[in-house]
């Protein structure tokens, strides 16, 4: 039987660099999956249902609150964010290490469900550094990129309920960084019970 694997809950203000991180964290190392969230938001450019997110109206979406096949969903800037609860149950019970991406409410709301998971939250260096990826993404009006900063402010405020805090600088430093704080991770001792019982029952022969 396979080891569980971790579910590591990756967060960030909105320009933090968590889409970018993740894309070179799974090209890189083939230990991950990367959970897919629904949302009710519109499609940005080049992005496909299925792949980026799956792209539900409010009313789909609400029904699958309904049906329990959520395991949190959150309202951010005017839409609704959830991850479905079967794949990433799946993927775990198969030994493989699921990221979720998202926000700081279901976050808290992974870690009471999920104790043994990880919470990391994301940062650039300074506000002035996320105010400028912010707008030179160029994808939104200057009105929502006001809104994503306002609420950058509010969720500052949560950074400390985060078990990992890393600052997103040089992207592969950080990618490097976060691979090993999963790799730590799964040393730990109470993910590896089985093996401690086993390796324990073993040495106990050897005493006199």
């Amino acid at each position: 039987m396979a080891e569980k694997g971790i579910l590591l809950v990756v967060s960030g203000f909105s320009g933090a660099g968590k889409g970018t991180l993740l894309q070179k964290l799974l090209e890189k190392y083939d230990s991950f999956v990367l959970s897919i969230s629904a949302t009710t938001r519109n499609p940005r450019e080049g992005e496909r249902d299925g792949r980026e997110y799956f792209f539900r109206s409010k009313e789909e979406f609400e029904a699958m609150i309904e049906a329990g096949d959520l395991i949190e969903y959150a309202c951010y800037v005017g839409n609704y964010y959830g991850t479905p609860r079967a794949y990433v149950e799946e993927q775990l019970a198969q030994g493989k290490d699921v990221i979720l991406e998202i926000e700081i409410q279901g976050a808290r709301k992974i870690k009471e469900r999920y104790p043994d998971s990880v919470l990391l939250f994301l940062s650039p260096p300074s506000a002035e550094e996320l105010k400028r990826r912010l707008i030179s993404r160029g994808t939104e009006s200057m009105e929502v990129v006001e809104n994503r900063l306002s609420r950058a402010a509010q969720e500052a405020q949560g950074m400390e309920d985060y078990d990992y805090f890393v600052i997103n600088d040089n992207l592969e430093d950080c990618v490097r960084q976060v691979h090993q704080i999963i790799e730590s991770e799964h040393a730990r001792c109470f993910r590896n019970g089985e093996q401690i019982r086993k390796i324990r029952e073993e040495v106990e022969k050897f005493q006199k």
